[in-house]
């Protein structure tokens, strides 16, 4: 049988162990299995993984027998067999109850799986799987100088996989036959790249670390171009589509907004709104992501963009990730507008237009009108939340998408709402969450960026610190008694938790992140001892009734219906409340300007731009904020240290940076939402920044001439392989 990369595994490895690979690992073809490159690579004896695994870590570890014992259990019938292995800087006990493994001798050496475990202090694998090294084997890797250790799964271990490769690769003689390198040979020889079937030879068997770096650079390059190219043919796409033209119009809705707006726009504001201006005066439809740091007066960007496409005849819509922000973002904008924004009403001006919020939670009623101001046109601007992408919800004359806080929403609907007009609208999408450059050119490559660094004057900027309550328990009341003196001053405060409370299963609403939503490092996960996060419900009581007893009160959470979220802001806005303990929900756009101080509980529960985000709502008036972070996380330990870092910068960008380095890239990049494997596999968003550029730019040049990769057919396949695969998961969703 011809093998080549698109064979089904089973018809080369069998249908079990196929089987196992594609339901565990999510491998299916010769292409998937060469692509599943080793975690790491063991050396006999010169290593210290022993040392360094943790208790409920899953891991393979390769180490040699030093001592077996069988002895008869004391408190029932049958045999305890221990094995001692070690790897000449650690050492772990093997357990297996009934089984004697007669076949473990000592000195000898072999690959264990399994989840570790701890019993009187001693780390110990029960029941691990094993495979025992044969130095005599001509059919092991055992000669080789390094043994590749695969990500693997209870029932494919890392030596299935390994043997399973070695079938394909075998000596190495007819592999290249069976690969087909897709990178253009001058690509290739400009960069110094190892022919592909060179470099999956020495991922899969290397002599040298010098093997693996050289196949692993080349590696890269691989998932760098065709990721790339995909997106550099988004941009040439959108480019190639026909817009509408929606130029400046004066004496129209965008010059009495300026008029009506209270402060002045700073430099970045005007400088973006220029250029905001400039492409939507144009009939290519505007692709932009505007990103800036918590309070840097996005919106009011966003709005300016709005009402010159309402001038120029056009609709805009608003998509906010809940409906809190909705609600917030549509009575905020009548606010600005006055009679311009209630055109039909009897106190509106007809030379205005309508603001029309729309929304899940509405009533039929509602609903209906809703949907009939946005379908005859009277609702020039239109706010609403994923009931904007429903079918029936149909537009007039829809000039300009804007999606406020870009990383809740995926490209698919982006795109179906961008599908809702006649003719490709222009689109704007925001985000708080600031993006290290290369994330930014690799998730979000198909959009052109604006940044607004500069936040608005007369802002009184926060003081971040930590509350570690274990090592200091006595700053937590002081915390306490610091919110009573701001409260005291007139001002107002947040206490967040990560959790809603008061129900059997806690679910979260519709509005609330689930815990770790951001991508909090996953160093405590899998861990017994640890207690449910705190309760939004659980800490209003104790609150109530204790340190904060006398103080105006209240909860918001996402189980809230829509008129209960929306009386609560309004209530804490006109400060008739003095203390707001909510979950996430107010992580987002929520604009109190008196709330001053944010106590955020079990802050090691939330990743660091989710931090970066909720302290952003307080300080946003003339007075100074302040944000503590209470956890229970020993200072010296990584996620006190994390915290440490966030309380010590007020630089979104930097943490951006620090965030990429404490949390698994494949989430970063989509995965975590999708439930899919990352199509990142080698590529470090951060370390490979130079790499990342010097393959944006090869593709980009590939697609700018009349054939595009007509004269690549390997590098097509490879395009189109990520379209059509799992990897496009998080494509989409990024």
């Amino acid at each position: 049988m011809a093998v080549t990369l698109e064979t089904p595994l089973a018809k080369v490895l069998g249908p079990k162990t196929a089987t196992g690979m594609a339901e565990q690992l999510g491998l299916h073809t010769v292409r998937h299995l060469l692509r599943h490159y080793p975690r790491r690579y063991a050396r006999r004896g010169e290593q210290a993984d022993l040392a360094d695994v943790q208790v409920g870590d899953r891991v393979t570890v390769l180490a040699q027998v030093r001592s077996v014992t069988t002895r008869p259990m004391r408190n029932r019938r049958g045999s305890l067999t221990e094995v001692v292995v070690g790897d000449g800087s650690g050492r772990m006990k093997l357990v297996f109850f009934n089984h004697r493994h007669a076949h473990l001798k000592v000195n000898a050496w072999g690959m264990f799986a399994g989840t570790v475990g701890e019993y009187r202090g001693e780390k110990q694998f029960a029941h691990p799987d094993m495979h025992l090294i044969d130095a005599s084997d001509d059919d092991t890797d055992w000669a080789r100088a390094l043994v590749p250790i695969y990500p693997a799964s209870k029932d494919v271990s890392s030596w299935v996989i390994q043997k399973s490769i070695r079938l394909l690769v075998g000596g190495g003689g007819g592999f290249g036959d069976l690969v087909e390198d897709p990178l253009p040979e001058e690509i290739r020889v400009r960069h110094g790249l190892l022919p592909l079937a060179a470099a999956l030879l020495d991922i899969h068997r290397p002599t040298t670390t010098e093997d693996v770096e050289r196949a692993e650079h080349r590696l890269k390059w691989d998932e760098a171009l065709t990721l790339q190219l995909t997106l550099a043919a988004r941009r040439r796409a959108a480019a190639l589509e026909p817009g509408t033209a929606r130029p400046r119009k004066a004496g129209g809705l965008l010059d009495a907004v300026d008029a009506a707006l209270p402060f002045a726009l700073t430099d970045g504001q005007r400088a973006v709104g220029e250029e905001l201006a400039a492409e939507l005066d144009r009939d290519q439809p505007m692709h932009r992501l505007l990103q800036g740091e918590v309070g840097s007066g996005k919106t009011v960007v966003a709005l300016r963009a709005m009402a010159q496409v309402v001038d120029a005849g056009g609709q805009a819509a608003l998509l906010a990730p809940t409906e809190v922000l909705a609600a917030q973002h549509a009575r905020g904008i009548r606010a600005l507008l006055g009679p311009l924004g209630r055109a039909g009403e009897l106190d509106g001006d007809p030379a205005g237009t309508r603001v029309t919020l729309l929304t899940g939670s509405l009533r039929t009623a509602a609903r209906r009108e809703a949907r009939a101001e946005v379908a005859e046109g009277r609702a020039g601007i239109v706010v609403g939340t994923h009931a904007l992408l429903q079918e029936g919800v149909e537009f007039a004359d829809l000039g300009l998408v804007v999606v406020d806080e870009q990383h809740r929403f995926g490209v698919e609907q982006r795109d179906a709402l961008r599908a809702k007009g006649s003719r490709p609208p222009h689109v704007l999408v925001m985000t708080a969450t600031p993006i290290p450059r290369t994330v930014a050119m690799t998730v979000y490559g198909d959009l052109e960026i604006s940044t607004l660094r500069q936040l608005p004057s007369g802002r009184g900027g926060v003081t971040s610190s930590v509350v570690p309550v274990v090592e200091k328990p006595a700053w937590l009341d002081r915390a306490w008694v610091r919110l009573r003196e701001e409260i005291a001053a007139g001002r107002q405060a947040y206490v967040v938790c990560p959790r809603i409370g008061d129900s059997p299963d806690d679910k979260a609403g519709p509005d609330d992140e689930p815990e770790d939503a951001d991508g909090a490092p996953a160093e405590e996960e899998g861990r017994s001892d640890r207690r449910p996060p705190l309760a939004v419900l659980d800490v209003a009581e104790i609150l109530r009734s204790g340190p904060l007893a006398g103080l105006r009160l209240d909860v918001l959470h996402g189980r809230m219906t829509p008129e209960e979220k929306d009386a609560v802001m309004r209530a804490f806005a006109a400060g008739e409340i003095d203390v707001l303990v909510a979950t996430t929900v107010v992580e987002v756009g929520v604009d109190v300007p008196n709330a001053t101080v944010m106590v955020v509980m079990d802050a090691d529960r939330f990743g660091v731009s989710q931090l970066h985000q909720l302290r952003g709502r307080v300080a946003r008036g003339a007075h100074a904020g302040l944000c503590l972070l209470v956890t229970e996380a020993p200072s010296s330990s990584p996620t006190g240290q994390r915290l440490a870092a966030v309380a010590s910068t007020s630089d979104g960008f930097e943490l951006a940076r620090l965030d990429l380095e404490t949390r698994r890239e494949g989430d970063v990049l989509g995965a975590a939402q999708s439930g899919r494997r990352s199509g990142i596999k080698l590529l470090s968003l951060l370390a490979d920044e130079e790499l990342i550029a010097g393959a944006r730019a090869e593709a980009t040049a590939l697609l700018s001439t009349d054939r595009g990769l007509a004269d690549h057919p390997g590098l097509a396949a490879e395009v189109a392989a990520l379209a059509s695969d799992e990897r496009a998961e998080w494509l989409e969703k990024a």
